[in-house]
């Protein structure tokens, strides 16, 4: 059997990975991937959690987060699309829609 310890690193080691992506990364599909690996770093914990502790609980939080993870690449890809077709860049720091 695999300590916990082992699944509590793994998705510590996710959640920088993702984090320093959404930091460094300027493309936006790549931030949009890298929340996607801290949303299944939270996952593994919880997942993990709910075999050490013998509780279904975590198991029905992930279902959740996998469900709002969905919405999230659904809404995130649409926007960049729009995004895309006025302003024709996937730059981040080049994004200025909102200003005047």
């Amino acid at each position: 059997m695999v300590p916990l310890e082992w699944y509590l690193l793994l998705a510590f080691a996710l959640f920088v990975i993702g984090v320093t992506g959404v930091l460094i990364r300027r493309n936006i599909i790549m931030v949009l991937l890298s929340i996607e690996l801290i949303l299944n770093s939270a996952n593994i914990t919880f997942v993990a959690y709910s075999y050490y502790l013998q509780s279904i609980r975590g198991q029905v939080v992930v279902f959740f987060v996998l469900t709002m993870a969905a919405a999230e690449v659904a809404l995130g890809l649409a926007l960049v699309i729009a995004l895309y077709r006025v302003r024709a860049v996937l730059n981040v720091d080049e994004m200025n829609l909102m200003r005047w």
